[in-house]
């Protein structure tokens, strides 16, 4: 039971020095993650369009 109480008590501690992000640097992060993703799906998804165009010649 000893070892619960000192578990949850570390925590506590380390969870007053986490530094958590202004919004306008979530609001930054969450631009640049949603771009990627949409950049990334458009390549991926191009890509496949070649391959099954090229299988298709090749077939």
């Amino acid at each position: 039971m000893k070892a619960i109480k000192t578990f949850f008590k570390g925590v506590k501690s380390e969870s007053k020095m986490v530094r958590w992000p202004s919004g306008k640097n979530m609001a930054k992060y969450s631009f640049v993650i949603l771009f990627l993703m949409v950049f990334f799906g458009v390549y991926f998804y191009g890509l496949d369009l070649i391959f099954t165009f090229v299988k298709g010649i090749v077939k």
